[in-house]
């Protein structure tokens, strides 16, 4: 399922993809949000235990592009391969709401810092801010509608102008690094012991899952390569990136205000460090950068949404409408379903107490178990040796090694993350199984396999409970 030549995309193109897709409100606020939870031991082993899992997971996502290449919708693809027709479907409809609430988390950043300038906005819920988004939203729209390559084009030019300010910060954040405010920040400003350390390790967890959501970019986009190789190539060199920047900014800014301070600061923090470094004009350039950023971003996740359920339709596990494309190319009934979900989304909002951040955990709860998938499908074949028949024992076995590595990690991030947020993601999946019916019907199929059908009934009852305990109170959104 190649694109047509003139949509298809260079690997600068795709590791802007990636970039893009994973730099966006997040390495702005991790000052603050690593700050409330832990000192500077605490957040150099988060880094380095999520560091290293998404590492693995990267190079699972590189393995897979090059050993199962005819597999050229990603995420989705691979479980499907792997686990089965429902479970490939539960990890596109996942993925593809977990990009729907990124999107909103983004819309609702935007005006939250316009809020700091113009009151109007408010905390991005207000009635002006809610109408100006949905405006961007149908404007971004439109622009997607002209072609995937035009919009990747805008995305790259807005990956690099969103990753100045940062680099800029950075600078200005070595230049101005006290070393006694640092060691006063070493251990959380609590006595040095290895539970301590780990509590607040766990609780940094979570954040760290959000701020790398966008890895598998290039993955989900494969069929748009100019060469399939590009894609592996693509996801580690963005990863890696961005891993970089995300450590420069967190431990750097230990090194500024005293840990208390940090996480006081407002979103978004970095704003408030670099106001510290160098005057109110600081907090001005990074709110500039924010919203580059997150506009950027927001193209990126609006990108990736439709491609997942344009791809899942492609191949028949959605519904056939979602496969319709434009004369540009562009999956536009895929698009119009998606936007219409962010809208409903968007409206929601305005009843949500702690809209942006309910965004940001369930996008990780979402995306979370595609990941795990994808994982799991790594490392089964590497453990069955399918595609594996001419390689040496070594290969196989190092393959082994990182799909189980990343499985762990995803299965600890889900662990991390809590009861909660698990029994929410099931409020969406279980009824978003509609499509999936839509589709098996269609084909004349059977709906499910007896495993198959025990999954779908664990949903249905972990989506009830959930309900029950929103009504009761005994879980608040």
């Amino acid at each position: 399922m190649t694109a047509p030549k003139n949509q298809q995309l260079s690997l600068g193109a795709l590791v802007a993809l990636v970039v893009g897709s994973m730099i966006g409100s997040g390495i702005f606020a991790v000052p603050a949000a690593f700050a409330r939870s832990t000192g500077v031991a605490g957040a150099f082993i988060a880094w380095l235990i999520a560091g290293f899992g998404m590492l693995m997971l990267a190079f699972v996502f590189q393995t897979l592009s090059r050993r199962r290449p005819d597999l050229d919708t990603g995420i989705y693809a691979y479980a499907r391969e792997g686990f089965g027709s429902y479970l490939g479907f539960a990890s596109a409809v996942g993925y593809w709401i977990g990009c729907c609430l990124a999107d909103v988390a983004c819309l609702v950043l935007i005006k939250a810092t316009l809020g700091q300038f113009f009151p109007v906005f408010g905390d991005g819920t207000t009635v002006v801010a809610i109408v100006s988004a949905s405006i961007l939203l149908w404007g971004v729209h439109v622009l997607v509608l002209r072609g995937v390559k035009e919009a990747t084009a805008l995305n790259t030019i807005a990956t690099i102008a969103k990753i100045v300010p940062i680099v800029v910060f950075i600078v200005v954040a070595i230049v101005g690094f006290k070393a006694d405010i640092f060691a006063l920040n070493f251990w959380g400003g609590e006595a040095a012991s290895v539970s301590s350390v780990a509590s607040q390790v766990r609780s940094t967890m979570l954040v760290t899952v959000f701020v790398f959501v966008g890895i598998e970019g290039a993955s989900v986009y494969s069929r748009y390569a100019k060469r399939r190789e590009d894609v592996g190539i693509a996801t580690v060199l963005g990863f890696v990136g961005v891993l970089c920047l995300l450590v420069l900014v967190t431990i750097l800014s230990y090194g500024v205000l005293l840990r208390p301070d940090l996480a006081a600061l407002p979103t978004p923090a970095m704003a408030g460090v670099m106001a510290a470094l160098v005057g109110p004009w600081g907090l001005i350039f990074i709110s500039v950068g924010l919203l580059i950023s997150i506009l950027g971003n927001y193209l990126s996740w609006s990108l990736l949404a439709a491609e997942v359920l344009h791809s899942a339709a492609k191949n028949q596990t959605m519904p056939a409408f979602l496969a319709r494309e434009n004369a540009n190319g562009a999956p536009a009934a895929a698009l119009w379903l998606t936007n219409i979900v962010i809208q409903v989304f968007l409206l929601v909002t305005w009843f949500a107490e702690y809209a942006f951040t309910l965004a940001l955990k369930m996008t990780s709860a979402m995306t979370l178990v595609p990941y795990l998938l994808v994982a799991a499908y790594g490392f089964k074949l590497a453990w069955t040796g399918e595609t594996y028949e001419t390689d040496t024992p070594g290969a196989r076995n190092l393959d082994r090694v990182r799909g189980a590595i990343a499985t762990v990690y995803a299965l600890g991030m889900l662990y991390a993350g809590g009861l909660k947020f698990l029994l929410l993601s099931a409020v969406l999946y279980a009824p978003g199984t509609v499509l999936y019916f839509l589709a098996r019907r269609e084909q004349k199929a059977r709906i499910f396999t007896l495993p198959e059908m025990f999954v779908f009934a664990a949903l249905v009852v972990a989506a009830i409970a959930a309900l029950f305990a929103l009504a009761s109170g005994a879980i608040t959104v």
